[in-house]
């Protein structure tokens, strides 16, 4: 198992894990805020484990990455990703992503995956846009994000235990089997991470409007997404944007949470192959 780097256009020093055969077909998951490549952990083993390639990087300013000070943009984050999968060559690659990663997948596929993509998975993506605006008027109004930087800024620690022990894992929903590990997890990645880059990233992930790249996708995408995701909300999330892509499929989980990745696994790695080997 190789952990190592990868510099990007602008100088920046990316953190990845490559495990598995290297002629295996190639799986890139793509990390949500503010966390690192570790919140894959169980998809990683086991995909590795059916014969897979498996890679994940922490974005700019998360993880392990550099804490740089500018870049924390979709333009940015999408193109790290090409200097990583152009360094490792990959090709018939499958993209995996989470989240604010679900974003960054779909942007990558868009914009960079000419001939290097297979298939595309957005699980609990924040597509086609999270912002309510003119053309988007079932989305969260500013004021959200605002309390966001609020609290971030005011106390990030307290915060970082404050959404996982709550909304973002459905924890705060009566007879919700609380894992105290998750939480504490999700508060490590999170605190690994710079205060700058995930400040700024919340900037990306809510206004960042994804619609041209959803359009622009043509391989085979499967949106996953729980009816009871109270950080990206489904209705205005995955309901839309399966509707913008040429070859996309929805799955509805009733009642996971925005953390199903992690609470939900052994359900979602099962779904996951089934799509990978159609």
């Amino acid at each position: 198992m190789t952990e190592t780097f990868v510099k990007t256009a602008d100088g920046v020093d990316i953190f990845y894990k490559d495990w598995g055969p290297k002629d295996a077909q190639p799986i890139v998951f793509h990390h949500g805020w503010p966390l690192s490549s570790d919140d894959w952990d169980a998809q990683m083993i086991y995909f590795v484990g059916k014969g897979y390639r498996v890679i994940a990087h922490d974005r700019r300013g998360h993880g392990r990455s550099a804490q740089v000070s500018d870049g924390h943009d979709m333009d940015h984050y999408s193109a790290d990703v090409a200097a990583l999968t152009e360094k490792l060559d990959l090709r018939n690659a499958i993209h995996v992503g989470h989240s604010t990663g679900g974003g960054e997948a779909a942007a990558y596929v868009a914009r960079h995956g000419a001939g290097r993509v297979a298939k595309l998975v957005m699980v609990g993506a924040v597509p086609p846009i999270m912002l309510k605006t003119e053309n988007n008027p079932g989305g969260l109004p500013m004021e959200v994000f605002d309390g966001f930087r609020s609290a971030l800024a005011a106390n990030r620690a307290q915060f970082y235990l404050d959404v996982p022990s709550g909304p973002f894992y459905g924890f705060n929903r009566p007879g919700a089997q609380v894992s105290e590990g998750a939480i504490r997890n999700w508060w490590r990645q999170g605190m690994m991470g710079s205060a700058k880059a995930h400040y700024e990233g919340i900037k990306a992930f809510s206004e960042t409007d994804f619609t041209d790249d959803l359009k622009a996708i043509d391989v085979p995408t499967l949106v996953m997404h729980g009816d009871d995701d109270q950080i990206v909300p489904i209705d205005d999330s995955a309901k839309l944007a399966v509707k913008l892509l040429k070859n996309g499929t929805l799955k509805v989980y009733e009642g996971y949470s925005h953390g199903m990745l992690t609470v939900n696994a052994d359900v979602l790695n099962a779904d996951m192959l089934a799509f990978f080997k159609a």
